[in-house]
């Protein structure tokens, strides 16, 4: 995912009353102190480098909503047996934080 200008300028200014047409940015709003481009620059690049490092959390859930996990506790319980550690661990090593 790219972290666009509209994402940008919420982030900075949550309240604020703008309308982004073409990345055009018209403020509608006196009230607030309008970011700056490099403002919005940097913005930009803080909540990218931000979702990006969070990649390997988003590919350990996605992996570890397909895994039955009750039922795979629950056998381990039974049967003496370390499926679902198994499972979790080898999930994190493919995608080490």
């Amino acid at each position: 995912m790219s972290i666009d200008l509209l994402r940008a300028i919420k982030s900075l200014e949550p309240l604020a009353d703008f309308i982004l047409e073409n990345d055009v940015i018209t403020w509608t709003d006196d009230i607030i102190t309008q970011p700056t481009q490099s403002e919005i620059d940097a913005e930009i690049a803080r909540l990218q480098a931000e979702y990006d490092s969070q990649e390997y959390a988003r590919n350990r859930k996605a992996e570890y909503d397909q895994l039955n996990q009750f039922e795979m506790q629950f056998d381990d319980n039974r049967d003496g047996t370390t499926t679902w550690v198994d499972a979790i661990n080898e999930i994190k090593a493919r995608y080490p934080k």
